[in-house]
């Protein structure tokens, strides 16, 4: 394999724990568009805990998840507070603080950015991509799973019928902001440097494009969303400046043609239902 197509599936690994970091939290209601702030804890928590500690990937990583994920909880109840549209610009307003904090502080390297000697290579980015698909499917068959699912249909109706709202979104800000952590540590290992400019504002959007494209209604969509957004530009390239042109007519069509996501629970019912037709053929 080219040293081409290995750094596309090495951002295709990091861009779906990512997805799934986000997705965790909209299937309980809560869209956030903070996404690159999490990713940048963990980039950094990772960086610094592997540099200034000597730690290697094995426990830096799943530390600066940790980390992430005890931040996550920490801001989910203030965000939590807010409804709608405040909620997005409360979670967009944590990324930007995010990205200050480290622009303005000199151990965290500032606009320069951090040099991380310790690698990770592509095995173990695909092995935790893998590995969290195949948690968060599990999560969703969970009894933690099914009540943010609920909430997510019907958060009123979720609430009359004993479902803890609060509870449960905080988990889901929990574990979605350990998930995007996780992402951020393994880029920060993979690239070996991380720089605040990366987690930009354009970042969350478009993860939350990847989550939302993909669908919200079942796990396969930010996985799917991932993938079409990290693999469809990069075969577009033959089609040299006009792959922009396309790929936006096709994200519009999208929109226009499947506004509930690319998959959604009725069309695995009904590939479900033709594979049971055909087995019972």
């Amino acid at each position: 394999m080219s040293g081409y197509w290995s750094g596309i599936l090495a951002i295709l690994a990091i861009n779906i724990i990512f997805a799934y970091g986000i997705f965790v939290t909209a299937t309980a209601g809560q869209l956030n568009l903070g996404g690159a702030g999490f990713m940048a804890i963990g980039a950094y928590g990772a960086a610094m805990i592997a540099e200034q500690l000597g730690w290697a990937p094995a426990w830096s990583v799943p530390a600066a998840t940790l980390l992430t994920a005890l931040i996550g909880m920490g801001i989910a109840f203030p965000v939590l507070r807010t409804r709608g549209v405040y909620m997005v610009l409360a979670t967009f307003a944590f990324a930007q603080v995010v990205t200050g904090i480290i622009l303005t502080q000199p151990a965290l390297g500032g606009a320069m950015g951090l040099v991380v000697t310790e690698y990770v290579d592509l095995p173990v980015l695909l092995a935790c991509a893998a590995a969290v698909t195949l948690g968060v499917f599990w999560l969703t068959a969970t009894r933690l799973g099914l009540a943010m699912r609920a909430l997510h249909d019907d958060e009123l109706v979720a609430v009359l019928m004993g479902v803890p709202a609060r509870a449960v979104q905080v988990a889901g800000f929990a574990i979605g902001g350990g998930l995007a952590g996780l992402a951020g540590a393994l880029y920060a290992h993979h690239f070996s440097f991380v720089e605040a400019q990366y987690f930009s504002p354009l970042l969350s959007i478009y993860v939350l494009l990847f989550v939302l494209i993909g669908g919200t209604q079942t796990a396969w969509g930010p996985l799917v969303g991932a993938t079409f957004f990290t693999i469809v530009p990069e075969l577009l390239r033959i089609g040299g400046s006009w792959r922009y042109v396309v790929f936006g007519v096709m994200i519009v069509a999208m929109m226009m043609f499947r506004p509930e996501g690319m998959v959604t629970r009725t069309l695995l019912a009904r590939l479900m239902g033709r594979r049971r037709h055909a087995d019972a053929g």
